[in-house]
């Protein structure tokens, strides 16, 4: 049974008792474990955790008003007279700020190398990815089907895929989502045309569908690694 991943929080560095030899073993523990995943070459969900936790930390390090707005703030007492709560920042105990900020000096550096291993094995991965379109492309790519394959291996994945745009800060962005369909096994009378017939002839309301073949010159995890890494080459690709 497989052991569950124990995750940092959002604000891990500041909540409880601000102790550097504590949060840097909170740390070096997550840390270990998402490594291992790493070394298993297995990115996600980790990747992207590891991403967001750099992200947060740096941005407690660089903004201070994110800081002081979001910092953990005590309790001490209550004015009767307004009937409203008192709250002291705990951000103005100088000694435990210096504390906090050696922490994040610390986890900063330590989360950044961790990420930079996992990228690395990400471009790896990606730059050895193949896309090439299966039969005529329609001028209409925003749905379709790509087939999975990797190493020596004849077995290839099926996944439907749908492509849609949503708007963030002002920005555009694409997203794609997809589905499993089936495994098939390629051989001289399977190829991906003929897999791309079949499909059509099976899902009679997408009759011209976009297709595409991506491929991996070595094997590696379908769901933590390639799958993931393909989706993301996908939406590039056709973008």
């Amino acid at each position: 049974m497989p052991v569950t991943m124990k995750q940092l929080s959002e604000t891990w560095f500041a909540e409880g008792y601000i102790d550097f030899e504590l949060k840097k073993y909170t740390l070096l523990a997550y840390l270990q474990q998402v490594n291992k995943y790493f070394n298993e070459n297995k990115l996600y969900p980790q990747l992207a955790e590891v991403v967001f936790h750099y992200n947060n930390i740096v941005a407690f390090r660089e903004n201070k008003r994110y800081l002081q707005e979001h910092f953990p703030k005590k309790l001490t007492g209550i004015q009767l007279e307004k009937l409203q709560l008192l709250y002291e920042q705990m951000i103005e105990d100088s000694e435990m700020m210096q504390e906090l900020e050696s922490i994040i000096h610390y986890a900063a550096d330590t989360i950044n190398t961790t990420l930079r291993t996992g990228a690395g094995i990400y471009e790896f991965v990606e730059d050895k990815l193949s896309i090439t379109p299966v039969g005529l492309i329609p001028l209409d790519t925003q749905e379709g089907y790509f087939f999975l394959s990797s190493g020596n291996v004849n077995t290839t994945l099926v996944y439907h895929y749908r492509l849609s745009i949503f708007e963030k800060h002002d920005e555009r962005y694409r997203s794609i989502r997809t589905s499993y369909i089936d495994k098939w096994y390629r051989s001289l009378g399977t190829t991906y045309e003929h897999i791309k017939s079949e499909l059509i002839r099976g899902k009679k309301e997408l009759p011209n569908p976009a297709v595409y073949s991506i491929q991996s010159e070595l094997s590696y995890p379908v769901d933590e690694t390639l799958l993931p890494i393909a989706k993301r080459s996908l939406v590039k690709y056709i973008s």
